[in-house]
């Protein structure tokens, strides 16, 4: 029977090695020097268009691979994915004091923002094919002087900076919002590797200010485009890609605000979400090159009770992310994905009316959701910080299978301020640290910056890769009809 299969023409073989599941190819890999090459040459790349795996802390390295490496280490992540098996490390010691930190990333740096304080992190590339890339600290930056007065960063957001990727000056543009109402563009200067408290002059800042003093709550970036929002609810769409950007247009949403997200601007209906507190706490603007709309086209809202009235109390939407990237119902960029007040995550589509939605909680937490995340295992998976006990918690939306909550290394009582979830990593922030949970194979002591071990009980010992988590399992989501 195999000697028919391999006196095939390569056509067709190549036609069926499309369609075979990565477990069959593998197999075939193993049968004779021809399928071996026609394998890789052919069935990894049909594999990778069928595993959309968003990940900007692995997009240096993978194109690198063969492209079976990639759907192997793609398959093996899913496994430990489906396994809850990840490899948890802080990326730094504590700080000093309580901070509320945020994260941005791009392909080159995972950035973290603490007080005044810029942390970079740059992505090493692998040493061969299948090995986790690192993330070792590059510098920290001194963003302002510690007496200086609301010299806070409130919220970060990466962005184009025009550098070769190729380069190492690459990726080096991040947008700030601080306490005292100021934004600036900041790109990060050469330094050595590990220097700490490092200077940024004004020739690397470029300043904008047009929210009057109002500490800037949240940044989102699409494209050329730049949306950042204050805390009392006043939004302004930037051009960054002008060689003089200068705020297009603003709205005054009028009420206390917490989170934005702007959609894709190549989008066929591009819109702006806004999450506040207030009796319609997740609004939907359109958005045009120049300007976003005052009136909301859609007000989306989410109840565990059936009358009206519990329907419109007052409440808010801490978190805002895009849908999963191969969720059951598409990657549409009009599916949005929400973290509440009452410690509720929910999915809105907002393709049909009325809007079906998706309700996601951790009966075991009544604390309510800071922030989410969208990507994980086979990319369908839903992340959620928690505003207690620096628990993340984790769905995997292809089916109504439990999902799973875990503490951040250290166990600390804080809140998860910021996360961001890639297809086998997740990267965290909490009061005292950043964390990441590693879910890749070939993770070595090498792949993170080197800490000592956290206090307390630790099961792998000082000397292994991972620090000790808990972790716990809660049931599954709850499907609701549309009732905005």
């Amino acid at each position: 029977m195999m000697f028919l299969f391999l006196s095939l023409p390569s056509e067709i073989l190549i036609l069926i090695i499309d369609h075979l599941p990565v477990s069959d190819l593998l197999a075939l890999t193993s049968v004779c020097r021809k399928l071996y090459d026609l394998v890789h040459e052919y069935g990894g790349r049909s594999a990778l268009r069928a595993l959309p795996r968003p990940s900007k802390s692995l997009a240096k390295s993978l194109p690198l691979w063969r492209p079976l490496a990639q759907v192997k280490y793609h398959t093996l992540s899913d496994r430990s994915w489906k396994k809850q098996r990840f490899v948890a490390r802080p990326l730094s010691r504590p700080w000093k004091g309580k901070l509320q930190p945020l994260l941005a990333i791009n392909e080159s740096r995972l950035f973290v923002a603490a007080g005044y304080m810029l942390y970079s992190y740059v992505f090493t590339p692998s040493e061969h094919d299948g090995a986790t890339p690192g993330v070792s600290f590059e510098a920290s930056y001194q963003l302002s002087s510690r007496d200086a007065p609301r010299n806070d960063i409130t919220s970060l957001a990466c962005a184009q900076d025009g550098g070769s990727s190729s380069s190492s000056s690459s990726d080096c543009t991040v947008f700030v919002g601080y306490e005292n109402g100021e934004l600036q563009r900041v790109r990060i200067p050469p330094c050595n590797p590990g220097q700490v408290d490092v200077p940024i002059d004004a020739s690397f800042r470029t300043s904008f200010n047009y929210h009057n003093g109002d500490l800037i709550e949240a940044l989102t970036v699409s494209g050329d485009s730049l949306l950042s929002m204050s805390i009392n609810g006043k939004a302004g769409l930037l051009n960054i890609s002008s060689p003089n950007p200068s705020v297009q247009h603003m709205i005054d949403l009028d009420t206390r605000a917490w989170s934005a997200l702007l959609s894709s601007t190549s989008a066929s209906a591009p819109y702006a979400a806004f999450g506040t507190s207030s009796d319609t706490p997740l609004t939907i603007h359109a958005i045009t090159p120049t300007s976003i709309s005052a009136t909301p086209t859609m007000t989306l809202r989410v109840s565990q009770h059936q009358d009206e009235t519990a329907l419109e109390r007052p409440t808010a939407v801490y978190g805002i992310a895009s849908a999963p990237p191969a969720s059951p119902w598409g990657a549409s960029d009009q599916i949005i994905v929400s973290g509440w007040f009452e410690g509720l995550v929910c999915v809105h589509d907002m393709r049909v009316s009325p809007a079906p939605r998706l309700t996601f909680a951790d009966p075991w937490s009544f604390e309510p959701i800071y922030t989410v995340a969208c990507g994980g295992g086979g990319g369908a998976h839903i992340a959620a910080g928690s505003a207690r006990h620096s628990v993340v918690a984790f769905w995997d939306v292809r089916a109504t299978t439990p999902g799973w909550s875990v503490h951040a290394p250290g166990n600390d009582v804080s809140p998860v301020y910021s996360i961001i979830l890639e297809s086998s990593r997740l990267f965290g922030a909490t009061q005292s640290r950043p964390f990441v949970y590693d879910f890749g194979p070939a993770v070595r002591p090498e792949t993170y910056p080197s800490l000592p071990s956290t206090r307390g009980n630790d099961d792998k010992g000082r000397d292994s890769i991972g620090f000790y988590v808990t972790k716990y399992d809660h049931p599954a989501m709850t499907v609701h009809a549309g009732d905005y």
